[in-house]
């Protein structure tokens, strides 16, 4: 039973690093991936030689399977909690005449707003990059001051020029 558990431990430690470094490599973050993916290697090598070496029960082949689909799901929770990133959200707003991009400058957010026609006349157009981490603040505060508004974001992978790109660090 410990060489199960052993089986599923370290397959799950090594999904969890595969998974945050497959993320990083879409992120752009290739240095960090790379020095991640050394650790990567080493405890998937330890994993399958235990699961090699013990090929005489079918148990130890279950035990790396489960660990693989928990090591996935951890994975993702942890990037979650990370939230590695950046967030671009468009707010649309049924009114041109709104206090949200103030409201939401005055909260540390950077705001770039328009004018813009909808099927039923003028709309207010907001532009807010954040970091992932906090979008659902900012999500929270749109639906205070504007709980009818239209909200739809993007994880934007590269940044040119504005504010942001000095805040940005590049790897």
């Amino acid at each position: 039973m410990p060489l199960i558990l052993l089986i599923i431990c370290i397959n799950i430690v090594y999904v969890s690093i595969n998974t945050l470094r497959t993320i990083l490599v879409i992120k752009g973050q290739r240095l960090l991936a790379s020095i991640m993916s050394v650790f990567e290697v080493g405890v998937y090598l330890c994993g399958l030689t235990i699961v090699l070496d013990n090929l005489n029960s079918p148990i130890n082949i279950i035990a790396y399977c489960i660990g693989y689909g928990i090591g996935v799901y951890v994975g993702s929770l942890i990037e979650q909690y990370l939230a590695l990133g950046y967030v671009q959200v468009q707010i649309i707003v049924d009114s041109v005449v709104h206090d949200l991009p103030e409201f939401l400058r005055k909260k540390g957010f950077g705001v770039t707003s328009w004018t813009a026609e909808g099927r039923n006349g003028l709309r207010l157009v907001l532009q807010v990059l954040a970091k992932r981490s906090n979008e659902k603040e900012l999500i929270k505060l749109v639906n205070e001051i504007a709980p009818n508004a239209f909200v739809i974001s993007y994880e934007p992978k590269h940044f040119i020029g504005g504010f942001w790109t000095k805040n940005i660090r590049k790897l």
